[in-house]
C-alpha cells in the first residue's frame, strides 16, 4: 500500500540526512512523519484527495507537498537528491551494531565503502582496524553484528518472542541475588512484532548476574557481557536468532528503568517534556528536582508525580493517551472475556472434538463457546457440505446438553465468496446461534473487491462477526487492501462486530484499526480462531492487541454475559 511506501521513503530521507550530518531537527521531523504514516489506518491518498494532509500529526505544508509529489510521481525530490550523492547500499550499514552515522560516513569517505560487501572486504583486509576511531575490538563487534544480522530477520512475531522472553526471565529469577525481574521494551507493550527482547532485574552484583545470564540454556551467541548489561542471541526454530538484552539496575532506579526501557521512544519524549516544564529531569535513573530524587523505585510514582494516571504499557505509543488519559480507566482485561466466538473442531480442520473444545473453554472459566467450523468452499480446511453442516448442528446441540453450567453455541465460519455472497444459504445460517463471515480466497486485486465483499456480508441479518478482517499473516502474507473507514462505518450501522483475531500469526484487526473501529462506534469480538484446546488460551494476545487500540470492556461483545450476548445476537436478526 502507498502508506507503507511513503513510510519507507521518509525513513530513508532521515537515514541519509543522518549519514551526511544533517540538521537534527530536520531528521527528527522526517522520522515523526514516517511514524505517523506507519500508524495511519486510512489510505493517505484518500486524505490527500480531501485536502486533509496537514491534519496529521507532524505534517506541515512542506511535508504535505512532498507527500502529494510522491502520490503523483512515485518519487520525492529531496530523497532523489540525497540518493544521487550516496551509494544505495550505504544506509543499510546503520543496522549493524557499532555502525552509527559517523562511522558509516567515515568508512565511506576514507575507505570507499558503499555497501555491506565493501564493509566485509575492508574487515577481511584489515583496513578497517587501521582506520581512526575503530580498532580490533570495534571491528570484531561489527563483524559479529554482520553475522547476527545475516541470521536474523528485522522483526520477530510477538507469539514467537514472548515464550522465549518468559523462559529467560524465569532463568534470571533463579540467579542468586536477583530480587525483581521484569520484561520491558516493545514486548511489554505488546507490539505485534519485536526487534529484540529487553529484560530488567534488580540485583547488587551485576557482573555475577550477567555472567550467569550469558551461560543460560539456549544461548547461541554472546554479543556483550559488561558489569550491568549482557546481550545474547537465542536460536529460533527457523534458525534465525533473537537478541535478548539483560540490564541489572539498583532498587532505587528499578521503576524508572522499567518505564524508560519499556518506551515507546515517542511516549518517553512526551514524559521528559512534561518533566522539563516543571524544571525537573527524567531519565532511566529516576525523576529528579536538581539532585533531589522525586521518584524512581516505583514506575507508577513517576506518572503520579507528573500528574498523570498510570499508563498501562500497551498504550504507551503517543497515539492519544496524553490527550485522553481517561482511556486507561476501562481498558479490556483478560478476566473480562466470558467466552470465545470462533473455534474449530475435527469436523473441519481442528484437532479436537466438540466436547474437548467445550471442556477446555469451561476450564478457562468461560460461560460459553461458539463452534464455528469452515463452510463448504474452504476445501483445504475440510469445509462442511450443507449435508455435513446439518448433521454438525445436531452434534453441537447434543454435546451442549451434556455439559452443565456452560453454553455451547452453534456457529460456522462461512466464506465470503468473490461476488459477496455467502457460502451457505440462509436456511443453514438461520439455524446457527452465531455466524462468523471471512474472506479466505481472492484476496488480491486492489481495494474494491475485498471491501465490496465485506460490506455485502455485513448486510446479512445472520452475520454477526467479520473474521480476521484484513486477512494478513504476519511475515507471510500482506493484508488485503481494504477501505477500513467504509468497513468500520458499515459495521457500526449494521450491528456487526469486527474480530480481533488473537492468533499470533494474525493479530487482525491490528491496533490502529481497532482504534478506528471504536471511534466509528463499531463493536469488536476478541476470538482465538482456535484449532486445538491449547489454542483457546492464546486469547491474551488478542486482549493485548485490543488494549493497544485502547478498547474498553464495553466495546467487546464477548465480555458480555450469555444472556446479554444472546440479546445482542438477536437484535441484528430482528
Amino acid at each position: 500500500m502507498v502508506n507503507a511506501e511513503l513510510t519507507r521513503a521518509f525513513e530513508r530521507i532521515a537515514d541519509l540526512l543522518e549519514i551526511i550530518g544533517g540538521d537534527r531537527f530536520r531528521i527528527n521531523s522526517y522520522r515523526r512523519v514516517a511514524r505517523t504514516l506507519d500508524g495511519l489506518a486510512e489510505d493517505i491518498a484518500d486524505l490527500a484527495a480531501r485536502g486533509e494532509l496537514t491534519t496529521l500529526q507532524g505534517v506541515g505544508k512542506g511535508t504535505a507537498e512532498r507527500i502529494e509529489q510522491f502520490l503523483k510521481t512515485g518519487t520525492i525530490d529531496v530523497l532523489t537528491d540525497l540518493e544521487s550523492n550516496l551509494p544505495p547500499g550505504l544506509p543499510d550499514l546503520l543496522s549493524i551494531p557499532g555502525m552509527g552515522p559517523k562511522k558509516v560516513a567515515a568508512v565511506h569517505r576514507e575507505l570507499g565503502v558503499g555497501n555491506l560487501d565493501d564493509l566485509k572486504r575492508v574487515i577481511a583486509s584489515g583496513e578497517l582496524a587501521q582506520l581512526a576511531g575503530f580498532g580490533e575490538t570495534s571491528v570484531k563487534k561489527i563483524a559479529d553484528g554482520i553475522t547476527f544480522l545475516e541470521t536474523s530477520s528485522e522483526r520477530t512475531p510477538l507469539g514467537i518472542a514472548r515464550p522465549v522472553a518468559d523462559r529467560l526471565a524465569d532463568e534470571v529469577k533463579k540467579i542468586k541475588g536477583v530480587k525483581r525481574v521484569a520484561l520491558a521494551g516493545s514486548l511489554r507493550r505488546g507490539a505485534e512484532t519485536i526487534g529484540d527482547v529487553d529484560i530488567l532485574c534488580e540485583a547488587k552484583d551485576g557482573p555475577a548476574v550477567i555472567e550467569t545470564f550469558t551461560q543460560a540454556k539456549g544461548v547461541k551467541r554472546v554479543l556483550a557481557a559488561g558489569e550491568t548489561k549482557g546481550s545474547v542471541t537465542i536460536e529460533l526454530p527457523d534458525r534465525r536468532e533473537l537478541q535478548v538484552d539483560l540490564r541489572v539496575v539498583p532498587a532505587e532506579s528499578f521503576g524508572a528503568a522499567l518505564q524508560y526501557f519499556t518506551g515507546s521512544k515517542q511516549h518517553n519524549v512526551r514524559l521528559r517534556e512534561m518533566a522539563v516544564r516543571k524544571k525537573w529531569r527524567l531519565n532511566e535513573y529516576g525523576l529528579f528536582d536538581g539532585d533531589k530524587p522525586l521518584a524512581g523505585a516505583n514506575e507508577g510514582e513517576i506518572y503520579e508525580r507528573l500528574g498523570l494516571p498510570f499508563f498501562p504499557p500497551e498504550v504507551r505509543e503517543d497515539r492519544g493517551e496524553f490527550e485522553d488519559p481517561s482511556c486507561v480507566e476501562s481498558l479490556v482485561c483478560l478476566d473480562d472475556i466470558r467466552g470465545d466466538l470462533h473455534a474449530h473442531t475435527t469436523a473441519s480442520d481442528g484437532i479436537a472434538t466438540i466436547r474437548e473444545m467445550a471442556e477446555a473453554a469451561k476450564a478457562l472459566g468461560y460461560e460459553y463457546l461458539a463452534i464455528t467450523d469452515h463452510s463448504k468452499s474452504s476445501a483445504i480446511a475440510n469445509g462442511l457440505s450443507i449435508q455435513r453442516m446439518e448433521q454438525h448442528i445436531e452434534e453441537i446441540r447434543a454435546a451442549g446438553k451434556k455439559i452443565k453450567g456452560f453454553a455451547l453455541l452453534v456457529g460456522c465460519e462461512v466464506d465470503i465468496l468473490a461476488d459477496g455472497s455467502l457460502d451457505y444459504p440462509d436456511s443453514i445460517l438461520k439455524e446457527c446461534d452465531l455466524v462468523v463471515a471471512s474472506v479466505h480466497s481472492g484476496m488480491q486485486g486492489g481495494k474494491s473487491s475485498p471491501t465490496r465483499r465485506t460490506l455485502a456480508a455485513m448486510e446479512s441479518p445472520y452475520v454477526n462477526v467479520i473474521g480476521h478482517p484484513t486477512g494478513r499473516l504476519l511475515g507471510q502474507r500482506r493484508p488485503m487492501e481494504i477501505d477500513m473507514a467504509a468497513v468500520v462505518k458499515a459495521a457500526a450501522e449494521s450491528g456487526t462486530a469486527l474480530e480481533v483475531n488473537a492468533s499470533w500469526q494474525r493479530l487482525d484487526l491490528k491496533d490502529v484499526h481497532i482504534r478506528q473501529a471504536i471511534d466509528a462506534g463499531a463493536m469488536l469480538a476478541i476470538c482465538t480462531d482456535a484449532h486445538s484446546t491449547g489454542g483457546l488460551s492464546t486469547v491474551h494476545y488478542g486482549v493485548t492487541t485490543a488494549r493497544r487500540g485502547r478498547a474498553a470492556q464495553s466495546t467487546i461483545v464477548n465480555t458480555r454475559s450469555l444472556q446479554d450476548l444472546r440479546k445482542w445476537l438477536a437484535a441484528k436478526r430482528a
